[in-house]
């Protein structure tokens, strides 16, 4: 007899390795531990998901913060998950190593962890990305949508007026060097083809996806294709599945396409209007324009969302996958999940499909637990 899916997730230890809820803690100096009041994950609706870890992404907007700015916006946006932690030490830790993680679960915390979402944020500058791990930052991004001075990102691949290096540059290389010597975990999620085929070439960790889906099934360029989901897998490494509907729904994925250039004029206008003002656009009014859109698409269907995981398990294997939200980073989730507390029934959905317990807890955190405490293994004994 199958277990009961419910008890299965409530069981398990759930890491979530992608929420831009940080930039909720900065700009709109809102409290993990207040209402959700739009967002889609708080310590209430963790708790109710059983999410027991989220990795907060440190993401700096570079159409909003100058490059050579992105270390002033990065560190604030650090401070604001430190904060967190500071306010709340009986019910939340920030987590550095695998070991916090599993003590701080045992002790009933919530546990805090932190990835930078593109490299634009270290300014070309090691010493930067060493001290960005001294404060806590566990895995970086390569790129975020912009191609950056040393990698190419796959969100501006094909647009002429941008530099590209072909990959990763020389410097870049060293980055991700410096990466494995640190023990951080390097993210290839949102990198262009070449730069991911280089990276694999250059690592000697395992590498993660934070927030990617399968490309054979949502033709997104931030999606992997079977050949890279293979490359992940043979690094030991693993791929978080994406909550984003035009990553996992291809109809979606095309109506939103549909709408860009009047959703594009909306948000100039926005833009426009706060550079008369000498001020950066807050994500939550750019946020609230894609929402409005989103909402004329319409809820992507939740079965498209288990048919990247049960993707993914098929190319890459079942040690090989995992849950990367992207939880107030994107418009809408698929329908039937609206924030963590329904985190559960990627569970259940799974489960009716074959899957047992034992890979639940592989996909639910086990995987990222193992890579992250390989990639601290290879790492400098110094840096940990």
């Amino acid at each position: 007899m199958q277990p009961d899916p419910a008890k299965v997730h409530a069981e398990a230890l759930v890491i979530d390795t992608h929420a831009d809820t940080p930039q909720r803690f900065v700009d709109e100096h809102w409290d993990f531990f207040e209402a959700l009041n739009g967002g889609m994950v708080n310590y209430e609706s963790a708790k109710k998901g059983n999410l027991d870890a989220e990795f907060f992404s440190i993401w700096v907007d570079p159409s909003q913060y100058p490059a050579n700015r992105s270390a002033v916006r990065t560190l604030s946006l650090i401070d604001g998950v430190l904060e967190q932690v500071r306010k709340h030490p009986d019910k939340m830790a920030l987590c550095r190593t695998p070991d916090e993680i599993l003590a701080a679960h045992k002790a009933g915390k919530f546990v805090a962890c932190m990835g930078i979402e593109g490299g634009h944020s270290i300014e070309n500058n090691l010493a930067l990305l060493r001290d960005y791990y001294r404060l806590g930052v566990r895995y970086m991004t390569l790129t975020w949508s912009n191609t950056n001075d040393w990698a190419d990102s796959s969100g501006d691949i094909d647009d002429p007026t941008v530099k590209h290096h072909n990959g990763l540059t020389d410097f870049g290389k060293q980055v991700v060097a410096e990466m494995n010597r640190l023990g951080m975990m390097v993210d290839i999620s949102h990198v262009a083809d070449k730069t991911f085929w280089d990276v694999v070439e250059v690592t000697k960790a395992p590498l993660l996806a934070s927030h990617s889906s399968a490309r054979a099934l949502t033709q997104a360029g931030r999606n992997l294709t079977d050949d890279q989901l293979r490359a992940v897998a043979k690094t030991n490494g693993v791929v978080m599945v994406n909550l984003f509907p035009a990553f996992i729904d291809e109809k979606w994925r095309q109506a939103w396409n549909d709408c860009k250039t009047e959703r594009q004029k909306e948000q100039d206008a926005l833009e426009a209007e706060y550079r008369a003002k000498g001020l950066p656009v807050p994500y939550t009014a750019s946020d609230a324009i894609d929402r409005k859109y989103a909402a004329k698409v319409g809820r992507a269907p939740f079965d498209s969302l288990i048919d990247h995981f049960d993707h993914v398990i098929k190319v890459a294997g079942i040690d090989h996958v995992g849950i990367g939200t992207d939880f107030d980073g994107i418009p809408q989730p698929p329908g039937g999940i609206d924030s963590a507390a329904d985190l559960p029934k990627i569970t259940a959905a799974l489960m009716a499909r074959g899957y047992t317990a034992d890979d639940m807890k592989k996909l639910l955190g086990g995987n990222l637990i193992r890579v992250f405490r390989e990639v601290q293994a290879k790492a400098d004994p110094s840096f940990q």
